[in-house]
């Protein structure tokens, strides 16, 4: 199979509508970039003359950060776009923000916003590849990337393996991500929550659900915990967040129900002591939580190179 027809599409909108060998495709392509990241030079010329725009309508740190320093490896013109300095904040909408992005000539577009749909939206009126970041809580596809190539490589495979995503389900598009991207790679995949914060009809999506946190963690391989999204909450999620802690935070008692190598995750950024308590977090052993920032690099590194390949004129992709 030609490298394009590896992975054919223009953009990179969400995990749906990916096929399994796509996805593995992505995760191969990331190693490579995980061996220079961790070299003394992290520099690759492949993307040099390229505009890469964060255009981040939602905050965020980390993501942020991150896509900027996987362009800048590439060897990309990074520029950064916030909300707060937009013209979206005058009121210009968001197809004219599009527009106007479009007429820069942008090379490739890294979107993230608070709205579901709303980068399929850009997507649709934009001339270069678009990558979403977070949209809502539709998607957040190189957060589940990352993940998997996370579990990949310290467990050596996905398939077979039962992956318990814990925590306020119902708030988060990683944990819509990760269960596509896993049941996609053969994972036996589990969400676990109060009742208040499990999306209705998820099971659809071929997971298994659970009410009793212990009974959800029992024998589970990897634990996946979400962070709290109190300001997605509109009334009483939650009846506070020592009560939560009390019932559904990961404590190392907890963690005992879960398989003896059972490894720990979580998205960031944590609420420390609400779903998670530190002594677990900081587990060398049992924690791969900095492993998975340093593993979104790559993965992000991986999708901005395959995207552009066919801008770039890349032999077999053009």
């Amino acid at each position: 199979m030609s490298d394009a027809r590896m992975f054919p599409h223009r953009h990179l909108l969400g995990i749906a509508g990916l096929q399994p060998h796509e996805i593995g495709f992505l995760l191969d392509e990331a190693e490579q970039w995980v061996e220079l990241n961790r070299a003394t030079s992290k520099h690759d010329d492949r993307l040099r003359g390229l505009t890469l725009i964060n255009a981040f309508f939602e905050n965020s740190t980390r993501t942020l950060l991150s896509f900027e320093i996987a362009g800048k490896r590439l060897g990309a013109d990074v520029v950064n776009m916030h909300a707060a300095q937009s013209s979206v904040k005058k009121g210009e909408t968001l197809i004219d923000t599009a527009m106007t992005l479009n007429a820069m000539r942008a090379d490739m577009l890294v979107i993230r916003h608070a709205s579901s749909g709303a980068v399929r939206l850009i997507a649709d009126k934009v001339d270069c590849p678009v990558l979403n970041a977070g949209d809502g809580r539709h998607e957040h596809p190189t957060q589940a990337l990352l993940d998997a190539l996370t579990i990949r490589r310290r467990k050596g495979r996905v398939h077979g393996l039962t992956v318990a995503i814990c925590g306020d389900v119902l708030h988060s598009r990683v944990a819509r991500s990760n269960i596509l991207c896993l049941t996609s790679l053969g994972a036996d995949v589990r969400v676990v929550g109060p009742p208040t914060l499990i999306p209705a009809g998820i099971e659809q999506l071929g997971v298994a659900t659970f009410t009793d946190f212990d009974a959800g963690l029992d024998g589970a391989d990897v634990v996946m915990m979400l962070r709290l999204q109190m300001e997605r909450m509109t009334g009483g999620f939650v009846p506070s967040l020592r009560e939560y802690h009390a019932f559904w935070g990961l404590t190392p008692e907890r963690l005992a129900r879960a398989a003896p190598d059972a490894l720990v995750m979580h998205p960031g950024p944590m609420n420390r002591g609400v779903e998670i308590a530190s002594a677990i977090a900081d587990d060398p052993d049992r924690s791969a939580i900095t492993e998975q920032v340093e593993m979104g690099v790559a993965v992000r590194m991986a999708c901005l190179d395959v995207l552009t390949r066919r801008r770039r004129g890349v032999e077999g992709w053009a």
